[in-house]
């Protein structure tokens, strides 16, 4: 039997419509990240800077955790998955915060507020959408750092990515 671990390894690396069509229908319904228990939980998968790479959200207890899922830039990681974990995250509302622990030094800070996109419905793709500001920091073989700014807006997946 195939794990949940096998099939998020190769969801991450295509769109979620390429992951509808490759899912067989022998399998249980794949939840991104869990399904909501409630219309606020926003726990779930995201998208994040290029196709297939995502931020994965849980909020247990009004507790934010998580991670960034993306492919690697520097020489020796290049095209490979990196998960970078939250190393601080929080949750006040619609508002959101994290930063990751360093990578290959490389981390991210992000703030921001999520909603809930206009005529889409629960579970649909884009329902949700995490908007604010990535902060990736990068450290160079000497020590110094460089920070790159900018706008993001994260769109969720779809609930159920084994439907069409």
């Amino acid at each position: 039997m195939i794990s949940l671990l096998t099939i998020m390894l190769a969801l991450s690396a295509m769109t979620p419509a390429d992951a509808r069509q490759l899912l067989p229908s022998s399998l249980p319904a794949f939840q991104s990240g869990r399904a909501p228990s409630t219309a606020g939980d926003i726990s779930g998968m995201y998208s994040f800077l290029r196709e297939g790479e995502f931020v994965q959200l849980t909020v247990d207890e009004g507790r934010l955790s998580g991670y960034i899922s993306r492919f690697g830039d520097s020489d020796s990681d290049k095209g490979q998955i990196v998960d970078q974990f939250f190393d601080k995250a929080s949750i006040q509302g619609d508002r959101l915060n994290f930063n990751t622990k360093v990578v290959h030094g490389i981390w991210f800070d992000f703030s921001g507020a999520i909603s809930t996109a206009a005529g889409k419905k629960p579970g649909e793709e884009g329902y949700r959408v995490i908007k604010g500001t990535l902060v990736q920091h990068v450290t160079d073989a000497n020590g110094g750092e460089k920070a790159m700014q900018r706008q993001v807006d994260f769109k969720s997946f779809p609930a159920d990515l084994s439907q069409p």
